[in-house]
């Protein structure tokens, strides 16, 4: 049972929106030691519930602000019409590769995609990524101390952003 806690409670964390800590490394140690499919089904389960959780916070605000000029001209406007076009695959492929995926999430918000759609789109792009990222783990055995230097790694540029000072001028 602790598996499932931990790895259901990080995979929630590092997937609900603002989150700042990567998930690879954990997914690719708990590959390692507790098997690819629980891994990948047990992670999938957190992000699913993070994703749920954003759609009912994030995206009743997004929806809210999403008529201003700001999302519907330019580069934006551009993406959305486009991301309209096939939203699924747009989440699920951006759920599978490195791709950021924050700002599809926002375009499925603003354009009022259903929570159902979303949870699968979103379970159809993480599942596949986490048994990728379990697999690597199992096959590889990534020491441990290594798993810790890449979480650190991949951290940097997050802690970069929130320690950021304004300049003084």
């Amino acid at each position: 049972m602790p598996l499932v806690a931990t790895l259901f409670a990080y995979a929630f964390l590092s997937n609900v929106a603002m989150a700042v800590v990567p998930h690879e490394p954990v997914v690719i140690g708990f590959g390692a030691a507790y098997g690819v499919w629980s891994t990948a089904v047990i992670a999938t389960l957190g992000t699913v519930a993070a994703a749920w959780v954003d759609h009912r916070v994030f995206g009743p605000l997004i929806e809210r602000v999403q008529h201003k000029k700001f999302f519907a001209q330019g580069s934006v406007g551009w993406l959305r019409a486009r991301f309209g076009k096939a939203p699924f695959a747009v989440l699920a492929v951006s759920g599978i590769t490195p791709l950021p995926f924050f700002p599809f999430k926002a375009m499925a918000f603003a354009d009022g995609y259903p929570l159902g759609r979303y949870l699968a789109a979103v379970a159809a792009g993480r599942f596949p990524r986490y048994v990728l990222l379990a697999w690597l783990g199992l096959v590889i055995k990534v020491p441990t101390w290594m798993l810790i230097v890449l979480f650190g790694l991949m951290l940097l540029p997050s802690l970069r952003l929130i320690w950021k000072r304004p300049s003084v001028n």
